[in-house]
């Protein structure tokens, strides 16, 4: 299955915050690359340790 989420992205100060608000989940890099890459890995990880509850809210 494949999902399509949002993902916002903000400079803050010299860093780059990146949040997809379906999740609550942020994450942050020095580049618009690398923010987007981080809030990437904490999707993937967020799904790999959900719980079916959890992730049952997404849907």
């Amino acid at each position: 299955m494949k999902l399509k989420l949002t993902a916002v992205l903000h400079k803050e100060g010299d860093m780059y915050v990146a949040l997809c608000p379906e999740l609550d989940i942020a994450s942050q890099g020095y580049t618009i690359e690398e923010a987007k890459n981080n809030l990437k890995e904490a999707i993937s990880l967020f799904f790999e340790c959900a719980s079916k509850k959890e992730k049952a809210n997404v849907f």
